[in-house]
């Protein structure tokens, strides 16, 4: 008796070649691997076309009709197999350059039979290449019928007979070895109430379909209890999250938050801002971790909220952390805060992998015995070295950039967990938020600082530079700053695209020395050659920075006023739209101009006009997700959270992904432990699913 479990090598038709690319190509191991693995799109075989209706530009077409007037033409090995096919409409031809015996010998002359296949144009005629056959009487027996599934097969499956056609054969035999197999995997209370039919019902039908609406039926259940159970698991995991770790409470707002948001304050919140404000405080000050996901766009004021959640620390005698992923953003981070506190008198140093050994002794020794109050760092924080006296708070800049491990070494900083804040700039749809951060709280920071112009973005192709430069000359005469970035540093011969060092080159001779003075910023450039070139930039000593990608995040200069993107296509809409948020920081308005070749893929053109009709990061995030996928997004990868769905899609599937959350939501707030009866078939089923997945209930 064979069950879910057992290995596809069970299956008589399957030799141990198929077995491997089964396994090597699809990773499909054992029956319910093959069972779950799903078509992607339904040929419609209910509908017969006349011959005159045939074009090319139709997918795929189903005639009835005589075969006859067989012919060979050509001579061995190149010999090919023609019919003329016929119905009461008109004549097209099928060809064979393949088994052309079998077909000889199978196929009778002047018989009505059913053909299907994909016309093709050859010459002014159309034909058929290797067209399915079948004759009528067998037609009632056939699983071809009706609607029919078409599944995803490699080409090294396809060269050993294992495409779309032979995997439905498979899927045919496994139902029905399996079909008493298959047990519930929902309660019934959620099957009666969601009125769904049943999982045996929904796997048969998903991949012989007896009809449209049974088949609607079958993908809403199955596209539910897949996003339902990636749901029910994260609300379960904050649930427990929340009743198993508790922090520390920040009881009082003091004198350092009440001193600078009083004095210091460099302008009025906005309303997003004290929103986002008002939710941090309430988890801060209660004895439940705050653990919570700061979403807000390039420039709308996160680092500022930041800063009044590390005041609140310090006023309540704890010490705070932020860590960020680079040194460049480090420092950053440094210079802003240390401007902002200013006036404070609080102990703010910065620790980074350049940081010397003296000053490392020191902070070592301050962080110990609790003088250095906030300090700032990349991943050097997370060392074993690093210890601290009261850590309350710790916040993560752009944390998709750090590993869970790396992330999770911050929560031991403390005999009690801190709370966390972790932040990005780079803006995440709904449904992806709802599922890869979905058990973190979430604050959104949906506004802009006031005064701030929408940087004006166009795109230009490279034989429109001479006009390009003339703009720059003018902004540049107006005292303005400007960057320009490329996707290498050297010229690549696998990639046409423009690269720093001859962009370099050719930018000096177009704006050339003592009257423009450009600094350099890549990647292979020590720490302090970085450090050296962002302050000639910041201070206004240079005025045109050449760059590569390192400055997607961290460079703030206001007076900066056009970001120059070479090879605009090289890039994806996240990296783009982070790039763009260099400019754009002050009061002045800017520019940003996306450079490109003629030849754009049909994506690339979808980015460029995205960038030029929205400066909305949520906006620009949903096309992106739409591009890409979830599986591409930045950072999911790391998330912990099972990204290979089998059937649901998370921007075609948002409204019936909102659905299963809330009803998750109820039956957690309901049985949060899922000790009841009822429920004891959600935790067999979550076992189930994920079983091989590491624990990370304690990371953010």
């Amino acid at each position: 008796m064979y069950s879910l479990n057992s290995e596809i090598k069970h299956l008589q038709e399957l030799g141990k070649r198929k077995i491997n690319l089964f396994n090597t190509e699809l990773e499909i191991f054992t029956f319910y691997d093959l069972l779950y693995y799903f078509p992607y799109k339904y040929i419609d075989r209910t509908k017969f076309y006349n011959v005159t209706e045939i074009s090319s530009d139709l997918p795929f077409v189903q005639l009835k009709g005589i075969i006859k007037d067989f012919k060979i033409l050509g001579t061995f090995p190149k010999q090919r197999l023609t019919a003329c096919f016929s119905d009461e409409t008109g004549k097209i031809e099928l060809v064979w350059f393949k088994s052309i015996n079998w077909i000889k010998k199978n196929i009778e002359n002047n018989k009505e039979y059913i053909v299907f296949g994909k016309a093709s144009k050859w010459g002014n005629k159309l034909n058929i290449v290797h067209p399915e056959i079948e004759t009528l009487e067998n037609r009632g027996n056939k699983i071809t019928a009706g609607l029919r599934a078409a599944y995803n097969s490699s080409q090294k499956m396809k060269r050993a007979y294992l495409n779309s056609n032979a995997i439905l054969k498979l899927q045919k035999k496994l139902f029905s070895i399996v079909k008493d197999s298959i047990n519930e995997s929902l309660p019934d209370y959620i099957i009666e109430k969601n009125k769904m039919i049943s999982l045996k019902q929904a796997l048969k039908n998903i991949h012989f379909p007896e009809n449209k609406i049974l088949l609607q039926k079958a993908q809403f259940r199955l596209k539910f209890e897949e996003l339902f159970y990636i749901q029910l698991k994260i609300l379960r995991t904050q649930k427990k999250r929340k009743l198993k770790f508790k922090s520390f409470k920040f009881e009082k707002i003091g004198k350092y938050f009440n001193d600078f948001y009083k004095n210091d304050l460099p302008f009025e919140l906005t309303g997003a801002q004290k929103r986002v404000m008002k939710e941090i405080r309430r988890d801060l000050g209660s004895e439940q971790q705050c653990n919570r996901l700061l979403q807000g766009d390039v420039g709308s004021g996160k680092t500022l909220v930041a800063i009044l959640s590390m005041l609140i620390a310090i006023d309540n005698n704890y010490q705070a952390s932020l860590m960020a992923p680079t040194e460049v953003l480090a420092q950053q981070h440094f210079n802003t805060i240390c401007k902002f506190l200013k006036n404070s008198n609080i102990n703010i140093k910065l620790f980074t992998g350049s940081t010397k050994i003296k000053a490392r002794r020191i902070i070592h020794q301050e962080l110990e015995n609790g003088e250095l109050q906030i300090i700032i760092g990349t991943h050097t924080l997370i060392e074993d070295k690093v210890k601290f006296n009261n850590l309350g708070l710790v916040i993560i800049d752009e944390q998709h950039r750090f590993g869970v491990v790396q992330r999770s070494k911050m929560w031991k900083k403390n005999i009690r967990t801190p709370h966390i804040i972790v932040m990005t700039a780079t803006p995440i749809p709904r449904t992806l938020a709802m599922t890869v951060y979905g058990d973190l709280d979430i604050s959104v920071i949906n506004e802009m600082p006031p005064g701030r112009k929408p940087v004006k973005t166009f795109h230009a192709y490279d034989t429109q530079r001479l006009r390009v430069f003339g703009f720059l000359r003018k902004q540049l005469e107006q005292g303005r700053q400007i960057y320009i970035v490329y996707p290498f540093i050297q010229e690549s011969e696998k990639f046409d695209y423009k690269d720093l060092e001859d962009g370099l080159e050719s930018i000096s001779r177009v704006f050339p020395p003592p009257k423009y003075a450009i600094s350099v910023l890549h990647g292979r450039m020590k720490p302090e050659e970085k450090e050296k070139s962002m302050k000639l930039f910041t201070k206004g000593t240079t005025n045109i920075m050449i760059a590569t990608t390192v400055i997607e995040v961290g460079v703030d200069v206001p007076n900066a006023s056009v970001m120059i993107i070479e090879s605009a296509e090289r890039f994806g809409l996240s990296q783009l739209h982070q790039l763009r948020g260099r400019v754009g920081r002050g009061d002045k308005q800017s520019y940003c101009i996306l450079m490109t070749s003629f030849k754009l893929s049909k994506e690339a053109r979808v980015r460029i006009k995205t960038m030029t009709e929205t400066n909305d990061g949520f906006k620009i995030a949903e096309v992106d997700l739409k591009l890409r996928g979830p599986g591409n997004i930045e950072g999911t990868q790391q998330s912990g959270v099972p990204f290979d769905l089998k059937i649901s899609n998370l921007v075609e599937d948002s409204e019936i992904l909102q659905h299963a959350r809330n009803i998750a939501g109820d039956i957690i707030n309901d049985d949060p432990n899922l000790e009841k009866d009822k429920n004891k078939i959600l935790v067999k089923q979550l076992k189930t699913l994920f079983f091989k997945e590491k624990s990370w209930e304690v990371v953010s």
